[in-house]
């Protein structure tokens, strides 16, 4: 009995036990979203703090929406609500996610580093974007 504690701090502690937990609630969140449509009003979904505060779209504004219509094959109006995070954002979050599991798997952790050069771009893509679709929209 003495051992269960040990085995879970073990488990606790594997490299695998973070990207499966996000795996995890990823996927609790997608059955969620599943069926709760956030084209229409009164939903049930969190709302963007900024754009709450500021009634601007941020760069990230429109993912759950476009999340949704993704899940529903509808990839034109997935690329509307958010054309940067769907062509740039959800493929590097699916590889960054799944070299992550990868490594875990594998007993490794796996910390990415941008470094200065990579952090400012992602920085000024956001910021442009932020900009260009408050600037169109």
């Amino acid at each position: 009995m003495a051992e269960m504690p040990a085995r879970l701090r073990a488990l606790r502690s594997h490299p695998a036990a973070p990207p499966l937990t996000a795996l995890a609630a990823g996927l609790a969140a997608a059955v969620y979203l599943w069926g709760t449509n956030p084209h229409e009003p009164g939903q049930l979904l969190p709302r963007c703090p900024f754009n709450l505060v500021t009634g601007l779209l941020c760069p990230a504004c429109g993912g759950t929406r476009m999340a949704y219509d993704l899940m529903h094959g509808d990839v034109a109006a997935a690329f509307h609500d958010n054309a940067l995070m769907l062509t740039l954002g959800v493929p590097a979050a699916l590889y960054l996610g799944g070299r992550w599991l990868v490594e875990g798997l594998r007993g490794r952790r796996y910390r990415p580093s941008p470094g200065k050069a990579g952090t400012a771009v992602v920085l000024g893509l956001a910021v442009g974007w932020a900009v260009l679709r408050n600037v169109i929209g």
